[in-house]
């Protein structure tokens, strides 16, 4: 579908969906799990609804209480040795360690972009530690066939943290006791997530400076009460619309929260917005804003808004960690300029790992999501201040992460 949108100012209160990457998380963990763990303040998105299906082929049995709340009763046992993780890169890399804890043939799909995105990084460590892989050309599908058991092992952690969560996830669950060697390890944060959770299912996890972990086998997940977060990645487009163009109020979001996207409040810091957090809200109010530098390396979900963001303030703004956007929906950073670009925005992408963003006043015209549900987000925050109607096509893509999103945009905002 295609979305057109125009100037105007934003104020209001929104609850944005809660975390993806904790939803996913936890519906593992849960599949895992003895007994029947309820999951509360589910946000259905595409990748959720992928992840729920996912869990139901390998055993799982799910029954919705209400519209957020899920009962999950676990136990490893696949129904089908064909699982689709729709496009989802987190569910790819997740599950399949988790399947390769099976001893027969299971194959992980899916569709879209996710059928480009790179999976050889799994091959080797997984076929280390006892598991049949075939894959051909390093993308989807892949096959795995268990059980995975424990040792020592090697991953390159530069590329995604993804597969060494799914390690981490499916490891516990294994006969012998595990350590893994990481190798450049990027997105911290989201290892600090996985650690977290399975701690909340009883599973323990150890690690020295994020370099070694050690896995203990045998353990066993316990099923539990688990309430999921807001998702930090989802508001940062609407945080930085009110740091934009006018003032919102966002609950239901930790100010502790151990999501690597919590730092965007950093970012809108730097650059001189006005926020006031309380206990699980954040209040975000129009300042002027100046020119800011950001790393981005553990956080690169962040890029879109942290652009929208730069190109809202005075001067010349610099992003690094470029280099963590090329396997993403899109290839971000190219997309990001070009789209950008189409409403005269400058941005400069030539210098290795770094975006440089002009601020400056967009112009209207038609821009591309490139079925990137980030992109199509930052893109509609970027044309409040836009001097005439921007028009963003594949609009509908927002749905792999926030429903709802078209629906909260069009309720905060005031057109001129």
């Amino acid at each position: 579908m295609d979305k057109t949108v125009r100037r105007g100012r934003v104020t209001g209160n929104v609850t944005p969906p809660s975390s993806k990457s904790y939803a996913q998380r936890a519906i593992a963990a849960a599949l895992l799990a003895k007994g029947t763990t309820t999951l509360r303040g589910v946000e259905l998105c595409d990748d959720t609804e992928a992840a729920l299906d996912v869990i139901q082929t390998l055993g799982a049995t799910i029954e919705q209480i209400d519209t957020h709340t899920y009962q999950i009763t676990g136990g490893l046992a696949p129904r089908a040795n064909l699982l689709n993780i729709g496009e989802s890169g987190l569910s790819t890399r997740l599950f399949t360690p988790i399947a390769s804890l099976c001893d027969s043939p299971i194959t992980i799909t899916g569709h879209g972009s996710i059928m480009r995105r790179p999976v050889a990084m799994m091959t080797a460590p997984l076929e280390k530690l006892g598991v049949e892989v075939h894959c051909k050309d390093e993308v989807l599908p892949i096959t795995v066939k268990g059980p995975l058991h424990g040792g020592e092992v090697e991953v390159d952690g530069s590329v995604s943290s993804q597969f060494i969560t799914g390690l981490l996830t499916a490891l516990p669950c294994a006969a012998e006791d595990t350590v893994i060697y990481v190798n450049t390890l990027n997105s911290k944060p989201y290892i600090d997530m996985t650690i977290s959770t399975a701690a909340s299912f009883g599973v323990d996890i150890a690690h020295r400076d994020y370099k070694e972990f050690f896995v203990s086998g045998g353990q066993e997940y316990q099923a539990v009460d688990y309430k999921i977060e807001g998702d930090w990645s989802g508001a940062s487009c609407l945080l930085v619309a009110g740091a934009v163009a006018g003032e919102i109020t966002l609950h239901n979001l930790n100010p502790l929260s151990l999501q690597a996207d919590k730092a965007i409040l950093d970012a809108l810091t730097d650059a001189g917005a006005g926020i006031t957090t309380a206990d699980d809200s954040i209040h975000i109010a129009s300042r002027p804003l100046k020119a800011f530098e950001f790393d981005a390396t553990d956080c690169p979900d962040l890029f879109p808004a942290l652009a929208t963001l730069a190109a809202n303030c005075e001067g010349e703004s610099v992003i690094t960690g470029t280099n963590r956007l090329q396997s993403k929906e899109s290839n971000r950073a190219e997309t990001i300029a070009s789209e950008f670009g189409k409403l005269g925005i400058e941005i400069d992408i030539t210098e290795p790992n770094v975006m440089r963003i002009r601020g400056g006043v967009p112009c209207g015209g038609t821009v591309n999501s490139h079925g990137d549900h980030r992109i199509a987000m930052t893109l509609a925050v970027l044309a409040l201040n836009a001097t005439d109607e921007v028009t963003i096509t594949g609009a509908e893509c927002v749905s792999k992460s926030y429903k709802d999103f078209w629906e909260d945009y069009d309720k905060i905002t005031v057109y001129e």
